[in-house]
């Protein structure tokens, strides 16, 4: 089944906001059997989403749009949508509950442009935002569908989930049968990786496609398939599946789809063992990434955030000697950290991190991008010391997801 998706909004365009919606929509879809043909983003501009719906409407069974239901002035998308399914507007009597509802839920006085959401073409159909106050639109046109979804990622995800998605997969059957599968590898360059793959690669069937997607110390591989047997799609991807498995050999760092917070959050879990992070440069970073993930409290003791050489001396017990003798960015010192943490949080293990973001800092001895990591386990502590390239942001993103990735490979 063929899918466009149509994020609209002139602050998506300016970067004030980064559209989510859109990789939302189409992971939720694939599974599923669903193709996303085209994403496209458009302004708040009467003509510019009327073309763009009219376009999509001729290529996808299916059209999503995502934002410009608002309240305001600059929310036309609604307007848009009649002048190209007919209708005129209407105040909907359940949707003007929904919105009273859903306004005091929220402590808030009703005004009268939030009340005005109620007012929706005839030309739709209604699913009512149980999440916010912009009606989702239905709008059918020879056998196609376009649904209009607010903007706020929230209230898309939930609402697609809930009521929108089981709606389409009700009213249109997959015509082929999709399938992508996830392993990832590290220690290893993604050219070398393509290397030791290319006659594998060369002998998948037309069917199946490889793709590399590479991120800092970790390289994604993605197998996808697409059969109009699902039975032989499933065999095959299976079969192919367990090779790349084999060929990726040691390199090997998880055989699904899962993010190294979450691997880590499972392999403490199955081990019954308790984790805390004690973190200079990455600022509270690594422990976010591991809070993040549902689950973390079986684990999580807590985290300090040691930015000042005396919260590392006062807090975590770190040699004074230790950093006037070499600084606080070096291993004996990143090292203290761990153990500090450990025992302050009563954890098993640790991780801790001491480095130089930038873009000030850096010495000739030890410049910009310069990173100490500890990991600590019940079978001792390991420290390395890295040199990430880019800016603060980078050099940050690049620690945190080493450190996570050097636990979970001393943990497993």
């Amino acid at each position: 089944m063929n899918v466009s998706i149509i994020v609209i909004g002139d602050e998506l365009l300016i970067g004030q906001v980064t559209d989510t919606n859109s990789g939302f929509l189409a992971r939720t879809m694939r599974p599923a059997g669903w193709k996303v043909l085209k994403v496209e983003v458009v302004p708040d501009d009467n003509a510019a989403i009327r073309r763009a719906v009219t376009e999509a409407l001729d290529r996808a069974d299916v059209v999503l749009t995502t934002g410009g239901l608002g309240p305001t002035k600059d929310d036309i998308t609604k307007q848009a949508l009649m002048d190209v399914f007919g209708g005129e507007l209407y105040r909907d009597e359940a949707v003007e509950a929904n919105v009273r509802e859903v306004v005091g839920k929220r402590g808030i006085r009703l005004n009268s442009l939030t009340a005005d959401q109620a007012l929706v073409p005839s030309s739709c159909r209604v699913i009512q935002n149980r999440l916010g106050t912009a009606p989702i639109m239905v709008f059918e046109q020879e056998g196609k569908t376009l649904v209009a979804m607010p903007g706020v990622p929230f209230e898309t995800r939930g609402m697609f989930t809930s009521e929108v998605f089981p709606m389409l997969l009700r009213r249109y059957t997959p015509d082929v049968a999709l399938r992508s599968d996830v392993i990832q590898a590290v220690d290893i360059t993604e050219s070398d990786l393509a290397l030791r793959l290319a006659s594998w690669e060369e002998a998948l069937p037309p069917f199946l496609h490889l793709a590399y997607l590479p991120q800092p110390g970790l390289i994604r591989l993605r197998l996808d398939g697409s059969h109009i047997d699902p039975a032989v799609l499933d065999a095959e991807m299976d079969r192919r599946r367990a090779e790349l498995i084999t060929l990726v050999g040691d390199n090997l760092f998880a055989d699904s789809d899962i993010t190294p917070a979450a691997l880590l959050i499972k392999l403490l879990a199955s081990r019954g063992l308790k984790v805390a992070t004690a973190e200079s440069c990455t600022g509270g970073a690594v422990s976010a990434a591991i809070t993040a993930i549902p689950g973390a409290s079986e684990v999580m003791q807590g985290a300090v955030v040691s930015y000042s050489n005396d919260v590392k001396t006062s807090v975590l017990a770190v040699d004074a000697k230790a950093i006037e003798a070499v600084g606080a960015v070096s291993e004996p010192v990143v090292r203290q950290m761990a153990a500090g943490v450990a025992r302050l949080c009563d954890a098993d293990c640790a991780i801790a991190t001491s480095g130089i973001a930038g873009p000030g800092g850096g010495t000739p001895e030890k410049p910009v991008g310069t990173v100490w990591i500890c990991v600590l386990t019940p079978a001792g502590s390991q420290a390395w010391c890295f040199h990430f390239p880019g800016d603060r942001e980078r050099v940050v993103g690049r620690a945190v997801m080493t450190a996570l990735l050097r636990l979970c490979k001393a943990l497993k």
